[in-house]
């Protein structure tokens, strides 16, 4: 059976030079292992095994607004540390 429970949460709008400082401050506490997650009063510490999984997704969404872009990076792991093939997205 399948199921999704959201632990954590964050929403909010920056520049993107903000967005680039918190990637690359995510970046430095992927590669240490600990990520301890804030927002507010909300608090989730993350410890990271040494093999992730990262999906990266492109999506476009019609909405009243107008298109929606969506630049999605996400990192997969399970607790018995397997996480499935290497290799793919690189950055140019």
């Amino acid at each position: 059976m399948e199921r999704e429970v959201v632990l954590f949460k964050s929403k909010e709008v920056m520049g993107r030079d903000q967005v680039a400082a918190f990637l690359r401050q995510l970046a430095d506490k992927v590669e240490s292992g600990n990520v301890p997650l804030q927002s507010g009063q909300q608090e989730l510490p993350l410890t990271l095994p040494a093999d992730l999984q990262l999906e990266v997704e492109v999506e476009d969404e019609q909405k009243s607004r107008g298109i929606e872009h969506c630049l999605e990076v996400e990192i997969k792991w399970y607790d018995d540390g397997v996480t499935g093939p290497r290799g793919g997205v690189s950055l140019k």
